[in-house]
């Protein structure tokens, strides 16, 4: 007789679950050696800007604009602003996410270094002005991260329901998760609302998730 198969695994038992890989990747990451971190954050911009200058000189649609939406860092995440001023030297335009409501999609405002920014709810530099703009490019930092590029993040949402509204929307944005390979899970167990990546780049270089590249 074949043994019974395990109980699923219940809705409060993935987020416990979850919670757990959330707290142990950043206590991972905020504990990365100085010398280390900088070692795998080149890594990770000479990786991030040849892919970027391949999606400039290869458009995925017509109205492909070079807006490239980024995260400022925030708890030992890799720090994407020298790229992005050598970006915006090279004729891109970047944005940053602005926290609308604690259940919306993000919005985004046009960044350069001399754009004014003042603290959101969570402590996190914000444009504190100017018209909203959509990325066709969006780097979303990892907490955790599994095979088939589904992410963990700091559990509000945000970028899952960004992603849906702007497919809805008629607007794809290519998704790149950005983070150390230290936020490698097995499984980080998705919820049917969870869109995976479409790359994900680490120090180890790009990968694209199983799911998507047959």
């Amino acid at each position: 007789m074949e043994p019974a198969a395990p109980p699923p695994e219940n809705a409060t038992q993935t987020a416990v679950l979850r919670a757990t890989l959330r707290r142990e990747k950043i206590a991972a990451r905020a504990a990365l050696a100085q010398e280390v971190r900088a070692a795998h954050s080149a890594r990770i911009e000479t990786t991030l800007e040849a892919l970027l200058d391949k999606l400039r000189a290869v458009p995925p649609a017509p109205t492909f604009r070079s807006t490239l939406g980024f995260c400022w860092p925030h708890q030992g995440e890799f720090d994407a602003r020298p790229l992005v001023q050598r970006l915006l030297a090279r004729g891109w335009d970047a944005c940053l996410p602005v926290v609308l409501a604690e259940a919306a999609p993000l919005a985004f405002r046009p960044w350069t270094p001399e754009t004014p920014l003042a603290p959101d709810r969570y402590g996190i530099p914000t444009p504190s002005a100017g018209e909203f703009v959509t990325p066709d490019v969006l780097l979303i930092p990892l907490v955790a991260v599994d095979a088939r590029n589904y992410r963990i993040g700091y559990g509000g949402g945000f970028f899952d329901r960004t992603l849906a509204a702007l497919a809805a929307a008629g607007h794809c944005a290519t998704s790149i998760g950005v983070g150390f390979e230290l936020a490698r899970v097995s499984d980080t167990r998705p919820g049917p609302r969870d869109i995976p990546l479409d790359l994900v780049i680490t120090e180890l270089g790009c990968c694209i998730a199983r799911d998507l590249a047959q």
